[in-house]
């Protein structure tokens, strides 16, 4: 069972997941915009995760004996001046997740919820993964540029991490 202090930190970080998934939204819906499909395609599918993120620690808070809520998202920002401050927006997104998480870790250790702990470590791994990607796709914006070939380089090398993704994303 969650105390009471694990619980209302899960619950934040529900609210942290969803606002990314939102933000990643609407990264995705300014890439389809300026016509980088595959920007957008990455972005889609990083929304989808972090929806699915969100998820996963509902259905864990309400399997634990908590109860899981559900969050309002906060307005997103809607406009870039271009992809790299797109990109800019999604490292800094990333980083705010790892924090929460990084905090989630702390309160459970805290708590002596081991439980907590172990299922917490997916998420540690994975944004480790998250904003060494997000680092990735900054470091090849510089070397390759904003320029027309540039930005047609980036959008394909985007597109193509973005795997296979749902057809109700495209």
């Amino acid at each position: 069972m969650l105390t009471k202090i694990v619980e209302e930190a899960l619950n934040e970080q529900i609210e942290v997941e969803c606002q990314s998934s939102y933000s990643y939204l609407a990264m995705a819906s300014w890439c389809e915009v300026k016509g980088m499909e595959g920007a957008a395609r990455f972005f889609y599918k990083q929304s989808d995760e972090e929806r699915l993120h969100m998820l996963r620690l509902f259905k864990y808070i309400n399997d634990s004996g908590g109860h899981a809520l559900t969050p309002a998202p906060d307005k997103v920002q809607l406009h870039f001046k271009d992809i790299m401050e797109v990109v800019d927006c999604f490292l800094e997104g990333e980083v705010k997740v790892s924090q929460g998480i990084n905090k989630l870790v702390y309160i459970a250790t805290q708590e002596k919820d081991y439980t907590t702990l172990n299922f917490l470590q997916w998420y540690v791994e994975e944004q480790h993964e998250e904003e060494t990607l997000a680092r990735s796709i900054q470091d090849k914006i510089k070397l390759i540029g904003l320029e027309a070939n540039g930005l047609y380089l980036i959008d394909k090398e985007m597109g193509s991490l973005s795997g296979t993704a749902n057809a109700e994303t495209i």
